[in-house]
């Protein structure tokens, strides 16, 4: 499954992407080659078409690396904030001092932290697009009412997760979590009609294994929560919402044209709408008491329901941009990998070997990736 880095035109095009097969519209980056309209003329040896050429490569080769540039910013950026997010996450669902409402010392509402996330994520959308285009909602092309879907199956897949974090062990999890990419392809199909080669496919799986066989084989620690079957239930709806979220986005970018949607304005749309489920969430399930006291007697967890929404926030922009630029399988691969680099800097940290296993998991994902980026520039190097 080939990460691709797109060229942006200047306005919305359809094309016909024959690398990886797949239909790109909009002014998504296409593939690290040339676009299919443009060719390079051949067999002409005069001075001037040879100068030609030459202009050509250089201009691509910079574009190669601008666009090489820009994806390692998104990358990075993914990683920090969802990394520190993860680290918050891991300690929200700790035991604190217990409560009357929450005799077991649990976080007692898996809704309020996806309500503390959106209430930020909203709070700094709508500051960013009243900067960025001098007014909260007159000048957005896409109505709220398109982003409805995607909110709706985000928070299902924010509050999916946090509630399987008690009834799923860890290889469950880790299996789970790196079996998105296929999913993500399958969904892309249903909703947008895009066509993967079997390759992609066989690329994905391998990832997958490589990911799997990785985390399991660095698990360090026998203590673990026991699986039931409500977790795995919890887990599958994580992974059909959370695969339906990025390819609906993606949806909004194509329909309504790219340059007319920017990050900013699908985070506000996004979060309008999850702020309002989360908040009916909340009341209707008589969460905020149990909140408050929980407070009261933790206070420290509020400190850390901050920080969590904060990384939550930063880490949203950098998926809207990721989306936007590279597409909803780029975007999958780079928070697959997450997985990798959270357990290899817990290593680091805390003194914990690498079993041989791990390590060739780690090679066979780097590997398959590795090789798509070379297969890229490759077949862009060929055509020019």
């Amino acid at each position: 499954m080939p990460l691709t880095l797109r060229q942006s035109p200047k306005g919305p095009s359809n094309m016909n992407n024959a690398e990886d097969g797949s239909v790109s519209s909009g002014h998504q980056m296409t593939p690290l080659m040339l676009d299919g309209d443009r060719s390079v003329p051949r067999g002409d040896s005069s001075p001037q078409r040879t100068n030609e050429t030459t202009a050509l490569n250089a201009q691509q080769d910079t574009d190669f690396f601008a666009q090489a540039a820009r994806f390692a910013f998104c990358f990075v950026g993914l990683q920090v904030s969802y990394l520190t997010w993860g680290y918050m996450q891991l300690i929200m669902t700790t035991t604190f001092e217990p409560t009357k409402s929450a005799p077991d010392g649990k976080f007692p509402s898996a809704a309020f932290c996806v309500f503390s996330n959106r209430f930020l994520a909203i709070i700094v959308a709508i500051i960013s697009v009243r900067i960025r285009h001098g007014a909260v909602l007159a000048n957005n092309v896409a109505p709220l009412i398109a982003f409805a879907p995607c909110a709706l199956s985000n928070t299902m897949s924010s509050w999916s997760q946090y509630a399987s974090l008690r009834y799923v062990s860890f290889p469950v999890q880790t299996v789970f979590k790196s079996s998105k990419i296929i999913p993500v392809m399958i969904m892309g199909k249903a909703l947008k009609g895009t066509s993967y080669p079997i390759s992609q496919y066989a690329e994905a799986f391998m990832i997958t294994v490589g990911v799997a066989v990785f985390s399991v084989a660095s698990k360090s620690s026998d203590k673990d929560t026991a699986t039931e079957v409500l977790g795995l239930l919890f887990m599958c709806m994580y992974i059909c919402f959370d695969c339906f979220t990025s390819q609906w986005q993606d949806k909004i970018y194509v329909k309504y044209g790219r340059p007319n949607v920017d990050p900013y304005q699908m985070m506000l749309g996004v979060n309008s709408s999850a702020i309002v489920m989360t908040t009916a969430g909340l009341i209707l399930n008589g969460d905020i008491p149990k909140i408050i006291e929980f407070f009261k007697v933790n206070p420290s967890v509020l400190q850390y329901n901050i920080v969590t929404a904060i990384t939550s926030a930063s880490g949203q922009l950098f998926i809207y941009t990721t989306i936007k630029e590279f597409g909803p399988i780029a975007f999958t691969v780079i928070m697959t990998t997450r997985q990798m680099i959270s357990i290899c800097i817990s290593s680091m940290i805390f003194g914990h070997s690498m079993s041989v296993k791990a390590l060739l998991g780690a090679t066979l994902v780097f590997g398959v990736l590795f090789y798509q980026i070379r297969r890229k520039y490759l077949a862009r190097q060929q055509r020019s």
